[in-house]
């Protein structure tokens, strides 16, 4: 911003504008009016013609008197002249300052009753311009926010209306004697009370992650061994599926500064998801590798894949690639929005890289070392 667009520089020109009007007026009228006094003397002494000194001591007296009288209606009118130019311009400018903050002010008064659609239109490059771009990206943030608790609503309310649809429907069946009362039905009615649980749960969880309440422990651990188990752990499961489940280490330990507990968790769910979308047959590998001062741990499928335009928001809350999936085949839909939320308080990064549909999908995850949050020892020389 020039200076000459500030604020305050305004304010000054048009007090320094009022000030040389003032000026310009007192000048102005002094000289007409002492001209027109002057010449009025002159015109009286060369009509008399007199040399008297007592004359001429009157004739200077009065001339005195004439100029002081011309004096003050010159300053008169001049401060007549500065009083209404000080209106005007303080009318131009109060007009210019006052209404952008009555605009102002209406737009946030409206922005606390919740209408975030609401912006202000100011056209200036001073502060009060400044201060409109601010409530505006304000409101845009506002409404986000509102957008998403809105979708939030509306996604639990489907998420829940799905396991309880299909509990009510068994129970109905059941009790009208319509569906028999068999292993295979109350399988099935457990499978869709823990789902609910298991929903509700994760709802819970991503609500603390969003308001920034998820406790995270971190120290220094090796993240090999956790690498080991965990992939021992999932080793039936991918065999059950025909999916060959392979880890790779670039080293042989590696001391990373995070919370083991948080990271089994985020592996869980990144493994769970490549499992889910790898057919039989296909490959998912586990590797560690070291890049700077960071570890970075990936998981890498040859399943279905993602779309390009898709990649910035599969983190988000109940997205879903594939709206047309089920979420007996596609989860909850909330598992990778709470890894991302436990891998930035853990002070890393997540993200996803695909090919394109049928080319697989690598989940990259980046956590700090030990060496980053390394003690620093200061070693005392003896004297």
């Amino acid at each position: 911003m020039h200076w000459f667009h500030q604020l305050r520089w305004k304010l000054f020109v048009s007090h320094a504008i009022i000030i040389v009007i003032a000026i310009v007026v007192l000048l102005g009228a002094a000289q007409i009016l002492v001209r027109s006094s002057m010449l009025e003397g002159a015109a009286i002494a060369a009509l008399s013609g007199v040399n008297d000194e007592a004359l001429a001591l009157a004739g200077e007296t009065a001339i005195q008197r004439r100029f002081q009288s011309v004096l003050e209606q010159a300053l008169l009118l001049a401060s007549f002249g500065a009083l209404a130019a000080a209106v005007v311009v303080s009318l131009f400018v109060s007009r210019r300052i006052v209404e952008p903050l009555q605009d102002l002010t209406a737009v946030s008064r409206r922005l606390a009753q919740g209408y975030y659609r609401d912006r202000t239109f100011i056209h200036s490059d001073d502060e009060l311009a400044e201060l409109s771009q601010s409530i505006n990206h304000l409101a845009e943030a506002l409404d986000r926010t509102e957008q998403r608790r809105l979708a939030l609503i509306a996604d639990v309310a489907h998420e829940l209306r799905t396991p309880l649809t299909t509990i009510e429907g068994y129970m109905e069946g059941l009790l009208d004697g319509v569906i028999a009362p068999d292993e295979q039905t109350f399988t099935l009615i457990r499978h869709e009370a823990a789902r609910l649980r298991r929903l509700t749960e994760e709802l819970g969880l991503l609500s603390r992650a969003e308001a920034g309440e998820l406790r995270v422990q971190p120290r220094v651990f090796d993240v090999c061994p956790l690498l080991q188990e965990l992939v021992a752990r999932f080793q039936p499961q991918f065999s059950a599926c025909e999916v060959d489940l392979q880890l790779r280490l670039t080293v042989p330990s590696l001391d990373l500064y995070a919370d083991p507990d948080r990271l089994m968790q985020v592996m869980v769910n990144l493994l769970s998801n490549a499992l889910r979308y790898t057919p039989s047959g296909g490959l998912v590998e586990v590797s560690l590798t070291l890049s700077g001062e960071y570890a970075r741990i990936s998981v890498r499928d040859t399943g279905i894949g993602i779309e390009a335009e898709h990649l910035p928001l599969i983190f988000e809350r109940f997205y879903r690639v594939d709206k047309s999936r089920t979420r007996h085949s596609g989860g909850t839909g909330i598992g990778l929005t709470i890894a991302r939320h436990l891998v930035y308080a853990s002070g890393g990064e997540i993200w996803a890289e695909s090919d394109g549909i049928g080319k697989g999908a690598t989940f990259h995850v980046t956590l700090p070392t030990a060496i980053v949050h390394q003690p620093i020892r200061i070693v005392v020389a003896d004297a």
